[in-house]
């Protein structure tokens, strides 16, 4: 029985830089020196800051100041402050009410989690293969105003989107920097994969379209590096970046390993990116090929263009339960589309992680998941993918 693990949305452990990590902390540790024996402030270490700063200014071609960048232990920390931020009751006038935060319908199932368990209700807008549909999203505000519930804030992630890998357009990026306006509403950009980037341009962020206090923005080394330097940040203009900090209780994050990394990093952000990226490629590409040879007659699949997971569509007479129970027999993981929907519907799709993964596990393991795949089937025909593709909120960003 093999051990293919689709299910980690980690990063390859083969390319991660060991020994010039190490050689970083022996020349970053003195330099630091006696300030580990002080808190490092909420805005956490300025080295890294500065390189970070650097990071978001070359990808955007928007001058960036490190002043405005707050290290987080991991984008996920950033994602529960700002929440707790603008909870009703948190800050001036604004009173309780509900806490509505409008997103993708399928997003991040970390992000679902965290903002369940903080009380928050997720309003979920359809997507497309572009991303989130901006005639939906303005129908949903139209909607939550005119219920006198407005949202605290639209959350997305519109590149390499989590799960569906799907990347919102230019253009669509200013729609819904349009609408979010006219509803006077924040928007946090979830951007963690940002640089984990195979091939074509890439697209602007959406601080880097709108220079507005209403833009804040979330991005990570977890997904270039690795999860277990829990290093992330967030970056928001005053006041807001004053409002988010008023909600950070910790003393701030780890100096001793921001400042490894300020080390690792300055002058050298995209070239450890493009070792990085190189290898994930050829992984996402085994997964392609192999998805192509096993289930091209039956199954539609996202085709990512950067990030770390390739989102398939099953047909509409697999039995999702038995699927689980088959891969799980042959030691194969995946992760469910229901654990992505934000009310935890059973889509009918399901994610499959590549970076963790050896490359020639991926090569063994997806002809494994085809069969579980095929065994799975009700009626065993070869029609049924309509039902698949009626599911508003992702039939659209699946493409074949």
């Amino acid at each position: 029985m093999g051990n293919y693990d689709f299910g980690s949305g980690c990063t390859n452990p083969e390319t991660f830089p060991v020994q010039e990590l190490a050689e970083a902390a022996a020349r970053a540790i003195p330099l630091v020196g006696t300030a580990l024996a002080r808190y490092p402030g909420d805005l956490g270490h300025l080295g890294l800051r500065e390189v970070m700063a650097a990071r978001e200014s070359e990808r955007e071609g928007v001058a960036v100041s490190p002043d405005h960048i707050a290290l987080t232990n991991g984008s996920m920390q950033g994602v529960t402050l700002l929440a707790e931020a603008f909870m009703g009751g948190g800050g001036e006038g604004e009173g309780g009410g509900e806490n509505i935060v409008v997103t993708e319908e399928l997003t991040y199932s970390g992000t679902i989690g965290a903002y369940r368990r903080l009380g928050m209700r997720l309003v979920g807008v359809p997507l497309d293969e572009d991303g989130m549909r901006i005639d939906a999203l303005e129908s949903t505000l139209a909607d939550l105003h005119g219920r006198g519930t407005p949202p605290r804030f639209i959350y997305t992630l519109a590149t390499y989107q989590n799960p569906t890998g799907s990347v919102m357009p230019k253009a669509r990026r200013l729609e819904l920097i349009e609408v979010a306006r006219r509803y006077d509403c924040l928007i946090v950009e979830d951007n963690c994969y940002a640089d984990v980037h195979f091939e074509g341009e890439k697209e602007p962020s959406l601080y880097a379209l709108d220079d507005s206090p209403n833009q804040i923005y979330l991005c990570s080394l977890s997904k270039i590096l690795g999860p277990g330097v829990r290093q992330g940040y967030l970056m928001a203009r005053p006041p807001v970046l004053d409002r988010i900090m008023g909600r950070r209780f910790d003393g701030g994050n780890s100096l001793l390993a921001a400042s490894v990394l300020a080390e690792y990093f300055r002058g050298n952000v995209w070239d450890h990116c493009k070792r990085m990226n190189g290898p994930l490629k050829e992984k996402r590409d085994a997964v392609l090929a192999g998805l192509e040879d096993s289930v091209g007659d039956i199954c539609t699949w996202s085709r990512p263009v950067g990030g770390l997971f390739v989102w398939v569509g099953l047909p509409d007479d697999v039995d999702r339960q038995k699927l689980r129970e088959l891969a799980s027999e042959r030691g194969l993981g995946y992760a469910p589309g229901s654990a992505f929907h934000i009310s935890g519907e059973d889509v009918p799709f399901l994610r499959l992680a590549f970076g963790y993964i050896a490359l020639d596990d991926i090569r063994l393991g997806i002809p494994v998941l085809g069969e579980c795949i095929r065994e799975a089937r009700m009626g065993r025909t070869t029609g049924g993918l309509a039902s698949a593709l009626a599911v508003e909120s992702a039939a659209a960003a699946v493409g074949s």
